[in-house]
């Protein structure tokens, strides 16, 4: 696979568009230390492992999707985590904006303008998200201007479109009513948007250890290693903080 980008200190908005065919597959996070600060309040610092394990589930999902990737992180600190986990060899865009819906705006901005016609993004929240469900919403794509993937608490787990996305910075992000205002957005553009089938995100306790009843058939590495976690330590006291 070429090298898409350089060194990772030099992280830079200006990407190689060699593939444009397909929808780019676009993961949006943080670096495991600094991630699922909710998920803390529940089991205090092993929170940061769950996001490892988290973030190990997502990078697995981008090395098995077919078209182009990229990779989103907040700041340089964890695009330089990204790199020593997977090396430099795929495209990087660093997030901009105060809030979640102004750096999707401004990843999705960068993509487009580099040639990425239909962008797919997802984050480290879904371990339930497969191979299946990513291809369902890029075939959504075909015949609709934006895909969308619920959580069942009201969320997102997954958004992608063939259009540039409006202001995304006004909405409920991390909140029960952002799908909806995400649909409304849509409609009042005259968007088509297919929605999928809800899917769980991962906050909570109570939605680890939902997660860890669902994970024992999986067999991709990462879910069996995340699941074999949290059988082996999911009832520890230590849980909670």
């Amino acid at each position: 696979m070429p090298n898409r980008h350089g060194d990772a200190h030099m992280v830079t908005d200006n990407l190689n568009a060699e593939r444009t065919a397909g929808s780019c597959l676009v993961l949006m996070f943080k670096s495991p230390v600094r991630s699922k600060r909710r998920l803390a309040a529940s089991i205090g610092p092993l929170a940061s492992i769950a996001a490892e394990y988290l973030c190990g589930c997502a990078l697995e999902d981008m090395a098995a999707w077919p078209g182009p990737v990229c990779y989103a992180p907040v700041a340089e600190d964890d695009a330089e985590w990204l790199a020593a986990r997977i090396g430099n060899t795929e495209p990087v865009v660093l997030q901009r904006g105060q809030n979640l819906g102004e750096r999707i705006n401004h990843v999705d901005r960068t993509l487009r303008m580099n040639g990425y016609e239909r962008r797919i993004f997802i984050g480290i929240d879904c371990p339930e998200l497969d191979g299946r469900y990513l291809e369902q919403a890029a075939a959504a794509l075909d015949g609709h201007d934006a895909v969308l993937g619920p959580a069942h608490d009201g969320g997102v787990v997954l958004m992608g479109t063939r259009r540039e996305w409006p202001d995304l910075g006004d909405l409920a992000w991390s909140s029960a009513k952002l799908m909806a205002e995400l649909e409304r957005r849509c409609a009042v553009l005259g968007w088509r948007t297919e929605r999928l089938a809800p899917l769980a995100d991962i906050d909570t306790l109570e939605d680890l250890d939902a997660f860890r009843r669902h994970v024992s058939d999986d067999p991709r590495p990462a879910r069996r290693a995340f699941g074999a976690w949290l059988a082996n330590d999911g009832h520890r006291s230590e849980w909670r903080a």
